[in-house]
């Protein structure tokens, strides 16, 4: 045989093992992982003199300067116009006040309520592509549908690069219960893993029914011959929207919150040239708030559910476009999942999908799909609970009893959907987001979702200035938001979009061993350090410094709030000072995340979260009255038991409410007592 003929035998299982190797290292080969890089500004450390420098962060300007700002535009100066006021600081108006500040317009923005107040802090909590999504553009060969998916991957990278604090990658299980459905479903997250490309983390794989097991621990194991995981993004929502909020401050934005639109300006040609606001935090204190206007060279309506209310103000004859959804969602204990891994339910009773994924140390449920009337705290209804309860006991172990008083909290979110007013078809419904202009030019940004926040915020930017010759420019003294004059970001502020790079503040000093030096100088506990450093990022050196001395060995600094959460004075402290908070449930909801965690812990706390405040922002006795029925309203949209309701203040400091008629309270042995026939353990054997 020739050399040549020898050749040509051995190139085929060459080329075989050339393709299994380059397999092979593509899957493990080296790679910066988004959100696993070291911080950009490194945690500081004790000079050689012995001190110990904290870093200097920029400060915002405080809530009475930014009103006092928003009154400057009316007054008949065109340099104190703005360019853009922005109705609603939800994710997407938020997202567009960052965008634009950073193009160097001058940005307003006024928020009803709070800052996440609606449906952006009632969110599943995941940052996805859409596995689901992904499965429906295959199997009905919708193009639309894939690139809505291929986009909301680039998303999710762009998520974790500029908020890797409140983001995290999280392994979601795909339980099997068919050998059919192991190709098929192998198959789907492989294509989810291309799709992904350099937007993703690790590769999805399967495990067999004992190494699924081993992993979550509390699978029902009948049926089962194995598991699939893939890979997404999860984060903590609320948290997230403050600090697009903040952030946008920093830039130079003027951000306020429970600061109401009451009505929209118009000149003599019908145009939209401003809006009247007031301010709802006197009335609380029981004052009158007086009303004032403020101009602008484009609105933009970006309020979610309620889109339909500024569009009314606008046109009353206008018709409505949003058709809103209620999603529900219930926290149960920790231990009802891994710490570290999620699990989807494809394909539950009635065809909807259902995830089950571990949040702030407790599991998170949902969520349902349902139509539903506009309020501001819809109340989770007790079917929808019940039936999430069902879904998931189909997939846990027989032996876990699942039950109703494990509820922690539940609440119920509006999910904006909308249809397009010029469409001929005005049912059907718009399949991501909407960018709409009225001729009165109201612009009106809604629909989408939290992983496409920064994508909507870029179009919309994007349409205002094309539609009203907005003039972006260069930042050409960029706040240091690190807290370093050293470091600077990797975004070029040069008038374009590039909210893609710029990280919210936090993320510059953040790594995962950043607790560490938090515990180490401050003499936090390791749980409380581990919270901050995950809900502040490198802020956390602020907020631990604004905690309490406890005067004991261990730990030096941080009352808690709450015995079961780490949730700690300091924050409180923080939220008032550098956060805008105004109202307890500001503080319980959105700062912390305790009334979405456990809605009786929060009542609980609410005393003390009332002192602190008190202390912050001089309230006397009839404004702390207003703050506790106001709170104890709102945890009744948290799921708070309704016995819990008609409890006072002076009960809970005193410790003497009945938790005997809880369901709770009978779910537990609470006696020493044994059962009947039950035999000591030093008499077993009739000894």
């Amino acid at each position: 045989m020739s050399r040549f003929a020898k050749a040509r035998r051995l190139l085929p299982p060459l080329a075989l093992a050339g393709a299994a190797g380059g397999a092979l290292y593509y899957v493990y080969r080296p790679r910066n992982i988004v959100g696993y890089e070291g911080p950009v500004v490194p945690p500081p450390i004790f000079g050689a003199d012995g001190t110990f420098k904290l870093p200097r962060f920029p400060k915002v300007k405080t809530r009475a300067e930014q009103i006092a700002d928003l009154q400057k535009s009316n007054s008949g100066s065109k340099e104190e116009e703005y360019d853009v006021l922005v109705i609603g600081a939800g994710a997407t108006g938020a997202g567009v006040a960052l965008d634009a500040a950073t193009r160097g317009l001058k940005v307003a923005v006024v928020e009803r309520g709070d800052f996440s107040c609606g449906t952006s802090s009632k969110s599943t909590k995941l940052v996805h592509g859409g596995v689901r999504y992904l499965e429906k553009a295959v199997w009905n060969l919708d193009y639309a549908q894939y690139e809505l998916v291929k986009e909301a991957l680039k998303e999710r990278k762009y998520f974790l690069q500029t908020a890797p604090h409140l983001s995290m990658w999280l392994p979601i299980m795909l339980p099997l219960d068919r050998w059919w459905k192991v190709p098929y479903y192998w198959a789907g997250t492989k294509f989810y893993d291309l799709l992904a490309g350099s937007e993703g983390i690790e590769s999805s794989y399967f495990l067999t029914k004992s190494r699924a097991i081993d992993a979550f621990p509390m699978l029902k194991q009948s049926d089962l011959v194995g598991a699939l995981v893939y890979y997404d993004g999860a984060h903590n929502d609320s948290r997230m929207n403050v600090s697009l909020a903040m952030t946008a401050a920093l830039y130079g934005a003027t951000v306020v919150n429970h600061m109401e639109v009451t009505n929209l300006l118009k000149d003599d040609k019908g145009k939209l040239f401003g809006a009247t606001v007031k301010d709802n935090i006197p009335e609380r204190d029981g004052d009158v708030a007086e009303k004032f206007n403020i101009k602008a060279k484009c609105i933009i309506n970006c309020t979610g559910p309620f889109t339909d209310g500024i569009r009314k103000m606008d046109d009353p004859k206008c018709k409505e476009i949003v058709a809103p959804a209620s999603g529900v969602h219930i926290i149960l204990p920790g231990y009802y999942s891994p710490g570290k891994m999620g699990l989807l339910d494809p394909a539950t009773s009635d065809g909807r999908v259902i995830f089950f994924l571990p949040w702030q140390g407790n599991t998170i449920a949902g969520t349902t799909d349902e139509p539903a009337e506009i309020s501001k705290n819809p109340l989770p209804d007790e079917k929808s609970i019940e039936w999430i309860l069902k879904e998931v006991s189909h997939y846990l172990s027989p032996d876990i009893n699942v039950r109703r008083g494990d509820v922690l909290a539940a609440w119920s979110g509006l999910r904006p959907l909308v249809k397009d007013p010029k469409a001929n078809n005005t049912q059907s419904l718009v399949r991501s987001h909407l960018i709409d202009i009225s001729e009165s030019g109201l612009m009106t940004c809604a629909g989408g979702r939290w992983t496409t926040y920064r994508q909507m915020a870029e179009e919309c930017v994007d349409a205002a200035i094309a539609e009203f010759n907005l003039r972006p420019r260069p930042l050409t003294n960029p706040p240091r938001v690190s807290g370093t004059e050293n470091v600077v970001d990797d975004a070029p502020l040069d008038g374009t979009c590039q909210t893609h790079r710029v990280r919210l503040l936090g993320a510059h000093g953040w790594c995962r061993t950043l607790f560490i030096h938090l515990i180490q100088h401050f003499g936090v506990e390791t749980e409380v350090a581990k919270h901050l450093t995950e809900s502040y990022g490198d802020r956390a050196w602020t907020v631990a410094e604004l905690c309490s001395p406890t005067e004991k060995r261990f730990p030096a600094r941080g009352e808690r709030i709450s015995q079961l959460y780490p949730f700690v004075d300091g924050e409180v402290r923080y939220a008032v000072r550098h956060e805008y908070a105004q109202t307890a449930v500001d503080v319980l909801a959105r700062r912390t995340r305790l009334a979405f965690l456990n809605a009786q812990a929060a009542l609980e706390a609410l005393p003390r979260v009332i002192d602190l405040m008190a202390e912050e922002l001089g309230w006397d006795g009839k404004r702390e009255e207003v703050e506790w029925r106001e709170t104890v309203k709102f945890l009744e949209s948290m799921g708070l038991p309704q016995p819990m309701l008609s409890v006072t203040r002076k009960q809970i400091e005193q410790g003497k409410i009945d938790w005997k008629s809880s369901l709770e309270y009978n779910m537990y042995s609470r006696h020493d007592k044994r059962s009947e026939g039950e035999v000591d353990g030093g008499n077993e054997g009739g000894q």
